[in-house]
């Protein structure tokens, strides 16, 4: 029977998400509608243990909402953030079925070598070390079975969910995060696209011999099973105790991963968990998982450059103009001073043209107390709806500010960005852009 989107298989999924969390949310809604007062702690627990028994896309979202600013309580984004951490994997008995149906009855043959455990387990899939006929280590990542049922059935429950959070506070209207959190998690479904990703960041970064990116092999992968080249790395937290040297090169390594492919192609890695790279004693960074990448129009950059200089010289038109562009409608001046006060925050190591970590003020909880201030600003102003390509920009800007804070990295931000935007143009950005995406087989915008 296909896998693909089945009634059947939504149903199947409607119950066992229903069993899992329906204790939990009659816990809330109790809260809500009888004045009973809710230990946010324990019902974050409740509800990480019920997510982390599910494989699929509810587990996935849990953990894309716990690193976007203010989505969630802060009790909740503790809790959700150790969804990130691996699921258990499935057997054997699943893999012989799945690689099968994906290559054949003869699969292992394809193979010199072929481990039954798997190394990784995650949301969507897990992955297990393999070895081609040419002697090349490899990762195959598998897809867990009934993953589009899944979505589709998740996407709904997930709609429901924010429509009951925009009822009780109404300061950020939470539709447009729906909306790219939906096309997203169906894209990360198709492991061809994925592989067309990884093609793409192979070329965006062939320059940049600090980031090292896998290569997919086409003969044994399909659109539920990905083949590509091992790369080898320890955990990039090994490094925190590293000499101040070797953390600031892997810091530039990051930024360059993720900021070259972003202000030159317009395109970004929009999954910066900590299992997504791993690291060497050179500095350099493997790049890992390109299932959710976020490939944004010339302007959209554009406007993100214009913020920045916005900023630097306090001129508020041009922040209107990026505002604007980015599709922010009927904004008053006192919503823009709102606005302004979290770009400020995100921009603020790159303002000031000197060597710093990348957070001078009190760290996590100064970015804490600045997002509870302009999320009580701005339902005092009558709410805003965030454009849909803020999902990953500000998950991309938050997860590598973790990391760069783990790092203790010193470094002088402000001349990194000056160096890799100098002379931008988004015509030519847009070009390129076009460009690079039709060379992988991928639709340019437009």
């Amino acid at each position: 029977m296909s896998e693909d989107n089945s009634f059947t298989g939504r149903v199947r999924r409607y119950a066992k998400v229903g069993g899992a969390v329906s204790g939990v949310a009659a816990k809330a809604v109790g809260g809500r509608v009888f004045g009973i007062k809710l230990d946010k702690a324990e019902h974050a627990r409740e509800i990480q243990m019920a997510l982390g028994g599910l494989k699929g896309p509810l587990m996935k979202v849990a953990q894309i909402l716990s690193t976007i600013p203010d989505v969630l309580p802060e009790e909740y984004t503790k809790e959700l953030i150790k969804l990130q951490t691996n699921a258990p994997p499935m057997g054997w008995a699943f893999v012989k079925r799945r690689m099968t149906a994906e290559l054949g009855a003869g699969w292992q043959k394809r193979f010199e070598t072929f481990e039954h455990e798997a190394c990784k387990a995650a949301s969507l899939g897990q992955v297990h070390r393999a070895r081609s006929l040419d002697g090349r280590d490899l990762a195959c990542k598998i897809q867990y079975p009934d993953m589009s049922s899944a979505v589709e059935a998740d996407l709904k429950q997930l709609k429901f969910v924010f429509s009951i959070y925009r009822r009780y506070d109404s300061s950020i209207d939470p539709s447009e995060i729906h909306a790219e959190l939906s096309e997203r998690l169906r894209e990360e479904l198709d492991y061809e696209r994925e592989a067309q990703n990884m093609l793409l960041y192979r070329a965006m970064l062939k320059g940049e011999d600090c980031v090292h990116v896998p290569e997919p092999l086409s003969d044994v992968s399909t659109k539920r099973l990905l083949s590509m080249t091992w790369l080898d790395g320890a955990p990039l937290l090994d490094s925190r105790d590293a000499p101040l040297e070797i953390r600031n090169t892997l810091a530039l390594s990051m930024f360059r991963a993720w900021y070259v492919p972003f202000y030159k192609y317009g395109v970004i890695h929009g999954d910066p968990h900590l299992g997504n790279y791993s690291a060497y004693a050179d500095g350099s960074i493997n790049l890992l998982d390109y299932g959710c990448i976020r490939i944004f129009p010339a302007a959209f950059v554009g406007a993100v450059i214009d913020l920045y200089f916005a900023l630097l010289n306090n001129d508020e038109e041009l922040a209107v103009k990026a505002y604007e562009t980015w599709g922010f409608k009927n904004l008053s001046k006192e919503m823009i001073g709102i606005l302004n006060q979290w770009a400020e925050f995100l921009y603020a190591p790159l303002l000031e043209d000197k060597v710093q970590t990348i957070q001078e003020k009190s760290g996590v909880q100064y970015g804490a107390g600045v997002a509870a201030k302009v999320h009580a600003q701005l339902k005092e102003a009558g709410g805003v709806t965030p454009p849909r390509e803020f999902v990953l920009m500000d998950r991309a800007a938050i997860g590598l500010g973790s990391v760069f804070t783990h790092l203790a990295a010193e470094i002088n931000w402000h001349r990194m960005f000056h160096e890799l935007i100098e002379g931008f143009d988004v015509d030519a950005l847009a070009k390129r852009q076009a460009k690079a995406l039709k060379s992988v087989g991928l639709t340019p915008l437009g």
